[in-house]
């Protein structure tokens, strides 16, 4: 990620008197070298793997600017004491406002409208039918956390009906929200436009595939704000050629950034962006703000803002010899 500068970093190790470095890092062998002996670790995208959790210092903090942690380790961070923060609130608005622009653009089918006219043509309003009124519009949601809830709320002023998935969520809480809390099969069967805000994890890899876009109403949109690897791209695209899917509006994808060659650059009915959801001048200020607050609770024994629940370490996965007990005061990487 760019940031405008690193200011808030800067700041942060200053007043835990720790060094500060930056370093740009996108595989494995150049993260772990670049945070060996580190205490605190601040990334983005870079692999956290179990090379690299083991070149820090005993008893590190990885703080991931943003929700997702799913390019950490988290096992072996368990095995080895690192703990790790990430920042969940920092964007919520922003990405739901990106959602939610995607949604009502492919449900009033603006990117065929303006391929049609930037083509040389004019044609009928009615040559994209079917376009459905927003108030007999029922939007799926998988994954109800701050995201999705803060779609609900721009989504249904629109008289749009909201059904929401979601195995973890309050049931009574989401009531309140004016989400209608379903079983995902029934969302997928009810729902013209699925909108995914789910974490990165073995359970939801490839949740939408062949078998839920063939459980879909024909002509139903996808918009994927949440991380790439829910989506079977393959079954996407055959579900966009043959019409089932009327449109996809994809901020991520399997394989980013998105390969020259791919067939979702030239369908007229998707809607591209480059993992830029999140992206406001000022939720990137507030990501690296708390992103940093929280390196500078490490380096001074602080209790962390945003803590990763960590998975239980077996019997035979205790700490390396040495791991310290409390957070040590040495330079983030």
């Amino acid at each position: 990620m760019t940031f405008p500068d690193d200011a808030a970093e800067r700041r942060a190790a200053a007043a835990a008197g720790a060094h500060y470095r930056l370093c740009r890092c996108t595989d494995e062998a150049e993260t772990a070298r670049a945070v060996r002996g580190a205490d605190v670790v601040l990334v983005n995208f870079a692999p956290v793997t179990e090379a690299v959790l083991a070149a820090m210092a005993p008893g590190a903090t990885v703080v991931r600017y943003g929700i997702g942690v799913d390019n950490v380790d988290l096992d072996a961070a368990a095995r080895r004491g690192v703990r790790v923060a990430n920042v969940p609130d920092y964007g919520s608005d922003t990405v739901a406002d990106h959602a939610a622009a995607l949604l009502l653009s492919l449900l009033r089918r603006l990117p065929e409208y303006h391929g049609v006219i930037a083509g040389g043509g004019w044609g009928a309003p009615s040559d994209l039918a079917p376009v459905r009124a927003l108030s007999a519009t029922t939007v799926g949601l998988v994954g109800t956390g701050r995201i999705g809830r803060a779609l609900a709320a721009r989504l249904i002023p629109f008289g749009v009906t909201v059904l929401g998935h979601d195995p973890y969520a309050d049931p009574a809480e989401l009531a309140a929200a004016g989400i209608r809390v379903r079983p995902l099969d029934e969302v997928l069967r009810r729902s013209h436009a699925i909108s995914l805000h789910a974490p990165a994890t073995p359970e939801t890899h490839h949740l939408i595939d062949r078998d839920a876009l063939a459980r879909l109403p024909w002509g139903a949109v996808l918009v994927n704000t949440a991380r790439g690897s829910l989506v079977e791209t393959a079954a996407v695209v055959e579900a966009l050629r043959e019409g089932r899917l009327a449109g996809a509006g994809l901020d991520v994808v399997e394989e980013e950034p998105l390969p020259a060659d791919s067939e979702l650059r030239t369908l007229p009915n998707v809607q591209l962006t480059p993992h830029a959801a999140f992206y406001s001048e000022q939720s990137v200020r507030r990501l690296q703000e708390l992103a940093a607050d929280e390196a500078r609770r490490a380096l001074l024994g602080e209790p962390l803002r945003s803590p990763v629940a960590l998975p239980e370490p077996g019997p035979g996965d205790r700490p390396p010899a040495g791991t310290r007990t409390r957070p040590p005061t040495r330079p983030p990487a």
